[in-house]
Formats: C-alpha cells, sequence, structure tokens
C-alpha cells in the first residue's frame, strides 16, 4: 500500500531549468514549509496522474484534503496556487486567478513552448540541496 499523498503537492518538469529555478523561489518563499514536490517524470506523478501526458508542457499543483479528495490544478492555475499557498503576502497571487484562464494560460503555453531554450535543460533532475531533500518526493 503507498503512502497518502501530501496535502499540497507541486509536479514539476524535472529537467527543466525554468522549473528548477521556480522551485528555489518557492522552496525560499514557503517558510511554513507546506509543500512538497515531485517530478512529473517521477513515480510520485505516475501514482497521482496515471496515463499522464508525456509531454511535459504543464506544471500541476494538487491540493489533497484530509479525507482524500483531490483538487487537481495545472498550468498558471497551478503556479498561482504554489506560490499563494507558500502564505503571507504570496496569497496575493491568488488574484490573478481573476484574469481569464485563457489569458493566463496563453503566457504560460508561450513561455512553456521556449523554456528549454531560454532556461537549458538538464540530462536528469538535479538533487535538492540536503536541507530540503525531506520535500522533494520521488
Amino acid at each position: 500500500m503507498s503512502e497518502p499523498p501530501p496535502p499540497f503537492l507541486v509536479l514539476y518538469d524535472g529537467v527543466c531549468g525554468l522549473c528548477q529555478r521556480g522551485l528555489r523561489l518557492l522552496v525560499k518563499w514557503d517558510g511554513a514549509e507546506r509543500l512538497r514536490f515531485a517530478p512529473l517524470q517521477g513515480e510520485t506523478a505516475a501514482r497521482l496522474l496515471p496515463g499522464h501526458s508525456t509531454e511535459l508542457v504543464s506544471m500541476v499543483f494538487i491540493e489533497t484534503a484530509a479525507d482524500g479528495r483531490q483538487r487537481i490544478w495545472k498550468k498558471s492555475a497551478a503556479v498561482l496556487q504554489a506560490i499563494s499557498h507558500c502564505g503571507g503576502v504570496f496569497r496575493l497571487t491568488a488574484l490573478f486567478l481573476l484574469v481569464p484562464a485563457f489569458l493566463r494560460d496563453a503566457v504560460y503555453d508561450f513561455i512553456a513552448r521556449r523554456r528549454y531554450r531560454w532556461f537549458g535543460k538538464h540530462d536528469s533532475c538535479p538533487l535538492p540541496a540536503p536541507g530540503v531533500r525531506e520535500r522533494f518526493l520521488p
């Protein structure tokens, strides 16, 4: 039997340079250490999102309630949810959810299509720093 998912999970493209930079910011901003992270290429993502696309163009944010019910956000909504769950002033980023999703996701998709060219691509998922490693799932 597998362990239940954490309450707040960010699934990311593990080989994307932009995603790696974004994760470092989320780790820094999440002072309460509420967020957990896992690569879309890993076993956690495969277990929670069976049959997910191998075309890794989307960040995914999964919120799991105590009763096991899940809410899943993708693309710009996932980014905004992850940042707003860092607490404090970062909660204000949730206001951007008022912008229509088709506009937010158009910007997200524009960047996502160019992210490897602009920010690079790793051959594999880099290991997180020792102080935060326990927040990363396989």
